[in-house]
């Protein structure tokens, strides 16, 4: 009975917060002063998920108010930005990089009298000092390597004591029946692993399979996205992704999503 209402209750909790944490897909777009950006790196700060724009400069990302979104790109500044209710609202976002300007260090150009041939140049470079001070510091001539030295204070202090001690004497003949503690905290730390997977799944597949798939291919409008994967859920594409079976959920996606679109615009 109480593994039923311990059950019940976790059950409740995750699908409470994950009603108050579902996320908006905004579409934004990413550019400079003279051009759109292609393959600019966009990350949630927050939920570790991330996408890249596209050919025109594109993107499409999971956001809630309060998120921030780092957009990087190579020879650009990178950019920070905060979503506001105003940006989730509008579904949309445009960001502005601006150019990052190299500047190489000043150097000085001196001539010189080399004439490009090794054994003659040689004889002209003169010999540098430091290494005769190296050439007298190595000297280890007058050094008689027979003499064993005795073991350093210091260095007694700071070696690591030996251990002899056996680790599994205590076991010797006690058999297979040990008592453990917690013994329900395994199946416990299973389900909570269990649900925490149920909640990312549709962020995992989202940023797998692109939104192009979802909503260009499939044609599956944005704002029925989870439930359309709520839809097909009875199939098991949860479990054949967690399998690895990419190519089965793919196939589940796109035969179900025929029928999905038929009964969304008979509502």
């Amino acid at each position: 009975m109480l593994k039923k209402i311990l059950f019940i209750f976790l059950t409740f909790i995750f699908f409470s917060s994950f009603s108050q944490e579902r996320k908006k897909l905004i579409i934004g777009k990413v550019s400079d002063s003279l051009s759109i950006i292609k393959n600019a790196n966009i990350i949630n700060l927050k939920t570790k998920q991330g996408t890249f724009s596209n050919d025109d400069g594109l993107f499409r990302i999971f956001v809630s108010k309060g998120d921030t979104l780092n957009v990087s790109s190579v020879q650009h500044i990178s950019k920070q930005i905060i979503i506001s209710k105003k940006i989730i609202e509008q579904k949309t976002i445009t960001i502005s990089l601006k150019s990052n300007t190299y500047v190489l260090d000043e150097f000085e150009l001196k001539r010189h009298n080399l004439r490009g041939s090794l054994s003659i140049d040689t004889k002209f470079v003169p010999t540098n000092k430091k290494d005769s001070l190296l050439r007298n510091v190595m000297d280890f001539s007058k050094i008689d390597m027979n003499i064993v030295e005795a073991d350093d204070y210091i260095d007694k202090r700071v070696r690591p004591q030996i251990v002899s001690t056996d680790p599994n004497s205590k076991f010797v003949g006690a058999g297979a029946a040990i008592s453990l503690p917690f013994k329900h905290s395994a199946r416990l730390w299973a389900l909570r692993k269990d649900l925490a997977y149920k909640k990312s799944f549709p962020y995992k597949i989202l940023s797998e399979l692109g939104g192009i798939f979802f909503f260009d291919e499939l044609k599956i409008p944005v704002d029925k996205y989870f439930h359309f994967l709520e839809y097909c859920n009875p199939l098991g594409i949860e479990n054949l992704h967690k399998k690895g079976k990419l190519l089965d959920v793919i196939k589940i996606l796109q035969t179900e999503s025929t029928s999905y679109l038929k009964i969304i615009k008979k509502e």
